[in-house]
């Protein structure tokens, strides 16, 4: 870079800076380079693909007139994202730039035309959002739909073929279920259908992603670009909520939350327990999760397996034409492998993968072999505290209410203390959490009722049997 183009940079970093303020410069424009001047174009860069996106969309014609009160002769800005360790050129995105040209209205003025040199693919596009890595497999025409997954599948594609500015009929929209049954491949589907229509710009992020981006960027000291950034997004997709994790981030989540509701943008949201279950998050985190559509996708049906696994085997067939699985094994298949889908993909793939390499066609016994470890033993029913208070409730003959209520009376005392020993000993839940469930009670009054029933089970033989008939109610 010649000594004229320093100083012309230094200049037009001056008007940026007046023209937009010193806040917005620094959290925007404090780390953007110049890298060349040729012709007609100008050549910046930027650190991060957040500010590469935002200022494109909202800084381009503001940088172009700053330009070109220095360069009249300047009609365009390439924008790119350079590599962290420099090199001689920078190291250029997939996206093409932004190209911004001033054309003549009717009336004589000039206005700015902004449109892209060349049109990215969709997974092109959402990367320089920032976004997590998308599977080109997961789209609506590849999933499966069985009794189990019909509400989540019809919410999740009313959100896919919404449009810019269409009212939001439920928001957040919340999806929630086990391992494996479908919560990624839903959420990666709106994505890819969301961003192929061009109009709306749709995020597909994992909660490590999002604090990872968070955490990243408080260091570069780009935290306000990449908030900004994140509350342009119409669609934002959050997936495996579980996992977010901070005090900051979660407030940062919150806050991002809020605005994007309130603004009437649209957010998708999967985890694998229901909004109440997420203990790590705030209350009012948690309240404004279950304000929108809160849709469990439950275990796979022997029906919707079976679709699966023909799926699976369509999909194989299309690159390996001579590929064939017998009715019998995929029923068979369907029948014995009932944890979720990855193992029913599984299952498919060691079947393809010995078939080819052995050279032999695919046989009952061939897949009662291979698939051995796949065949897992039945999970125990999953308790909820909800149901412990329910069957407890009817079992004494009072109401749940009574049981969250602050009355110690002896025929509330005794249930409430049976149930949140049942509580203790049949879910995973921590002491604060049940408490918290128990009408706001602290985890000493739990820890309290826990010993006092356990004590009372190993002397008092019709409270033991009353307690065993209760555990035999909820896990049947």
């Amino acid at each position: 870079m010649t000594n004229t183009e320093q100083d012309r940079w230094s200049r037009v970093k001056g008007r940026l800076r007046t023209s937009v303020g010193e806040d917005v410069y620094t959290s925007w424009f404090a780390r953007m380079d110049l890298e060349s001047v040729h012709d007609e174009s100008v050549h910046l860069s930027v650190p991060t693909r957040f500010l590469k996106s935002w200022i494109q969309a909202h800084y381009a014609e503001r940088v172009l007139s700053c330009w070109q009160a220095e360069m009249p002769e300047v009609h365009r800005i390439d924008l790119t994202v350079r590599s962290a360790i420099r090199a001689t050129a920078p190291v250029k995105e997939t996206v093409a730039p932004v190209e911004v040209r001033r054309i003549e209205r009717t009336d004589g003025r000039l206005v700015p035309e902004l449109r892209s040199v060349a049109t990215a693919p969709v997974s092109a596009s959402h990367d320089a959002l920032g976004g997590s890595p998308l599977d080109p497999r997961l789209t609506f025409a590849s999933f499966v739909v069985g009794r189990s997954n019909t509400l989540a599948h019809a919410a999740a594609r009313q959100v896919a073929e919404g449009r810019r500015g269409d009212p939001v009929m439920f928001n957040p929209l919340y999806i929630h279920a086990g391992v494996g049954l479908g919560k990624t491949h839903l959420l990666q589907a709106v994505t890819w259908a969301g961003n192929s229509g061009g109009e709306r710009k749709v995020l597909y992020l994992t909660a490590e992603k999002f604090m990872y981006g968070f955490v990243a960027a408080l260091k570069t000291q780009t935290a306000l670009a990449f908030k900004e950034a994140l509350r342009g997004i119409d669609v934002l997709v959050i997936d495996d909520l579980q996992f977010l994790q901070g005090k900051s981030t979660q407030a940062e989540f919150c806050h991002t939350l809020n605005a994007l509701i309130d603004a009437g943008r649209q957010v998708v949201i999967a985890a694998d327990r229901p909004p109440s279950d997420l203990e790590s998050l705030d209350d009012r985190v948690r309240s404004r999760l279950a304000g929108g559509l809160v849709v469990e996708m439950g275990s796979l049906g022997e029906e919707l397996r079976l679709g699966i696994l023909r799926s699976r085997v369509a999909a194989a067939r299309a690159h390996h034409a001579s590929f064939d699985v017998p009715e019998e094994v995929l029923d068979y298949l369907a029948r014995t492998i009932t944890h979720n889908g990855r193992d029913l993909e599984g299952a498919i793939n060691r079947l393809l993968a010995h078939s080819k390499l052995n050279n032999q066609p695919v046989t009952l016994e061939m897949a009662e072999r291979e698939v051995r470890d796949l065949i897992r033993p039945q999970e125990p029913k999953r308790i909820k505290i909800e149901d412990i208070q329910r069957v407890v409730a009817r079992q004494y003959n009072v109401s749940r209410s009574d049981l969250l209520s602050s009355r110690r009376t002896a025929n509330v005392v005794r249930p409430r203390q049976v149930a949140m020993y049942l509580a203790k000993t049949l879910t995973l839940r921590s002491l604060p959490e049940i408490g918290r469930r128990f009408g706001g009670r602290d985890h000493t009054t739990v820890l309290h009722a826990v010993r006092k029933i356990e004590a009372l089970v190993a002397k008092d033989t019709a409270l033991s049997e009353e307690v065993e008939s209760l555990k035999r109610q909820l896990q049947e």
